[in-house]
Protein backbone atom coordinates (compact mmCIF):
# COMPACT_ATOMS: atom_id res chain seq x y z
CA UNK A 1 0.00 0.00 0.00
CA UNK A 2 1.47 3.27 -1.04
CA UNK A 3 0.47 6.36 0.31
CA UNK A 4 -1.04 8.11 -2.82
CA UNK A 5 -3.04 4.84 -3.87
CA UNK A 6 -5.32 5.85 -0.58
CA UNK A 7 -9.18 6.42 -0.93
CA UNK A 8 -11.31 7.92 1.40
CA UNK A 9 -14.69 5.11 2.13
CA UNK A 10 -16.74 9.06 2.72
CA UNK A 11 -17.17 11.28 0.10
CA UNK A 12 -15.64 14.61 1.38
CA UNK A 13 -17.98 17.02 2.19
CA UNK A 14 -17.42 21.16 2.93
CA UNK A 15 -19.24 22.54 6.38
CA UNK A 16 -22.80 23.85 5.91
CA UNK A 17 -22.33 27.21 6.70
CA UNK A 18 -24.72 28.87 8.74
CA UNK A 19 -26.45 32.46 9.04
CA UNK A 20 -23.84 34.52 10.83
CA UNK A 21 -22.93 37.00 8.62
CA UNK A 22 -21.05 35.15 6.21
CA UNK A 23 -17.58 36.54 4.59
CA UNK A 24 -18.64 40.57 5.79
CA UNK A 25 -17.06 40.89 9.29
CA UNK A 26 -18.59 43.44 12.35
CA UNK A 27 -20.20 45.63 10.56
CA UNK A 28 -21.67 43.49 7.59
CA UNK A 29 -21.06 46.60 4.76
CA UNK A 30 -23.58 48.90 6.47
CA UNK A 31 -21.26 51.14 8.04
CA UNK A 32 -21.05 51.95 11.34
CA UNK A 33 -23.66 52.59 13.42
CA UNK A 34 -26.74 54.63 12.62
CA UNK A 35 -30.50 54.51 11.41
CA UNK A 36 -28.45 53.11 8.13
CA UNK A 37 -27.17 50.68 10.28
CA UNK A 38 -30.30 48.94 11.91
CA UNK A 39 -32.06 45.69 10.58
CA UNK A 40 -35.09 47.14 8.11
CA UNK A 41 -33.18 50.15 7.11
CA UNK A 42 -35.65 52.38 4.86
CA UNK A 43 -35.24 56.18 4.70
CA UNK A 44 -38.63 57.74 3.43
CA UNK A 45 -38.46 60.37 0.11
CA UNK A 46 -37.82 63.69 1.10
CA UNK A 47 -40.84 63.81 -1.04
CA UNK A 48 -42.94 62.02 1.44
CA UNK A 49 -42.09 64.07 4.11
CA UNK A 50 -43.30 67.43 2.83
CA UNK A 51 -46.57 65.61 1.39
CA UNK A 52 -47.19 64.82 5.08
CA UNK A 53 -46.50 68.36 6.54
CA UNK A 54 -49.13 70.10 3.79
CA UNK A 55 -52.51 70.69 5.54
CA UNK A 56 -55.28 68.10 4.93
CA UNK A 57 -58.83 68.71 3.73
CA UNK A 58 -60.47 66.98 6.62
CA UNK A 59 -64.50 67.22 6.77
CA UNK A 60 -66.54 68.90 4.75
CA UNK A 61 -66.06 72.64 5.85
CA UNK A 62 -67.94 75.60 5.30
CA UNK A 63 -67.47 75.47 1.33
CA UNK A 64 -68.46 72.25 1.10
CA UNK A 65 -71.94 72.80 -1.16
CA UNK A 66 -69.98 75.39 -3.22
CA UNK A 67 -70.77 74.08 -7.18
CA UNK A 68 -67.34 73.22 -8.44
CA UNK A 69 -69.10 74.72 -11.99
CA UNK A 70 -67.82 78.36 -13.33
CA UNK A 71 -70.06 81.02 -12.81
CA UNK A 72 -71.33 82.69 -16.07
CA UNK A 73 -69.13 85.24 -16.64
CA UNK A 74 -71.47 88.94 -16.84
CA UNK A 75 -71.71 91.55 -19.75
CA UNK A 76 -73.77 95.20 -19.22
CA UNK A 77 -75.56 96.31 -21.66
CA UNK A 78 -74.06 99.37 -22.29
CA UNK A 79 -71.19 97.57 -23.16
CA UNK A 80 -72.89 96.04 -25.87
CA UNK A 81 -74.31 99.57 -26.85
CA UNK A 82 -70.99 100.74 -27.53
CA UNK A 83 -69.66 97.85 -29.17
CA UNK A 84 -72.33 96.42 -31.44
CA UNK A 85 -74.13 98.26 -34.53
CA UNK A 86 -78.15 98.65 -35.09
CA UNK A 87 -79.32 95.40 -35.76
CA UNK A 88 -76.35 93.14 -35.14
CA UNK A 89 -76.53 89.48 -33.86
CA UNK A 90 -74.80 88.91 -30.61
CA UNK A 91 -73.37 85.08 -29.61
CA UNK A 92 -70.70 83.69 -27.46
CA UNK A 93 -68.74 84.04 -30.45
CA UNK A 94 -69.14 87.59 -31.42
CA UNK A 95 -68.65 88.63 -27.97
CA UNK A 96 -65.23 86.54 -28.03
CA UNK A 97 -64.27 88.35 -31.12
CA UNK A 98 -64.60 92.04 -30.24
CA UNK A 99 -62.58 90.91 -27.21
CA UNK A 100 -65.31 91.41 -24.86
CA UNK A 101 -65.65 87.97 -23.02
CA UNK A 102 -62.30 85.77 -23.06
CA UNK A 103 -62.30 81.80 -23.79
CA UNK A 104 -61.60 79.41 -20.53
CA UNK A 105 -59.08 76.51 -21.58
CA UNK A 106 -60.23 76.82 -24.92
CA UNK A 107 -64.03 77.11 -24.31
CA UNK A 108 -66.23 79.73 -24.36
CA UNK A 109 -67.74 80.18 -20.75
CA UNK A 110 -71.71 80.89 -20.17
CA UNK A 111 -72.55 84.64 -20.54
CA UNK A 112 -75.02 86.39 -18.63
CA UNK A 113 -76.54 89.92 -19.95
CA UNK A 114 -77.18 92.07 -17.14
CA UNK A 115 -79.36 95.22 -17.51
CA UNK A 116 -76.80 97.79 -16.49
CA UNK A 117 -77.15 101.28 -18.37
CA UNK A 118 -79.30 102.39 -21.36
CA UNK A 119 -79.88 100.45 -24.48
CA UNK A 120 -80.84 102.55 -27.97
CA UNK A 121 -80.02 100.15 -30.29
CA UNK A 122 -82.00 96.77 -31.43
CA UNK A 123 -79.76 93.78 -31.09
CA UNK A 124 -80.57 89.50 -31.19
CA UNK A 125 -79.18 87.78 -28.38
CA UNK A 126 -78.53 84.02 -29.15
CA UNK A 127 -77.47 81.00 -26.71
CA UNK A 128 -76.66 84.16 -23.63
CA UNK A 129 -78.52 84.20 -20.43
CA UNK A 130 -80.21 87.35 -19.67
CA UNK A 131 -81.56 88.76 -16.76
CA UNK A 132 -85.16 90.43 -16.39
CA UNK A 133 -84.54 93.73 -16.32
CA UNK A 134 -81.89 93.38 -19.20
CA UNK A 135 -84.61 91.67 -21.07
CA UNK A 136 -87.32 94.28 -20.39
CA UNK A 137 -85.04 96.83 -21.85
CA UNK A 138 -84.30 95.00 -25.29
CA UNK A 139 -87.38 94.14 -25.98
CA UNK A 140 -88.59 98.10 -25.29
CA UNK A 141 -86.41 98.63 -28.20
CA UNK A 142 -87.35 96.13 -30.17
CA UNK A 143 -84.51 93.39 -29.97
CA UNK A 144 -84.91 89.80 -29.29
CA UNK A 145 -83.55 87.33 -27.46
CA UNK A 146 -83.43 83.52 -28.43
Amino acid sequence: MQLHRLQSRTRFRRGQRIGRGGKRGTTSGRGTKGQKARAGAKIRPALRDIIKKLPKLRGRGKHSFRSFRPKAEIINIQELEAHFTNGETIDQTALIRKGLIRTIGGKAPRIKVLGGGDVKKRFMLKGLLVSQSARVKIEAVGGSIG
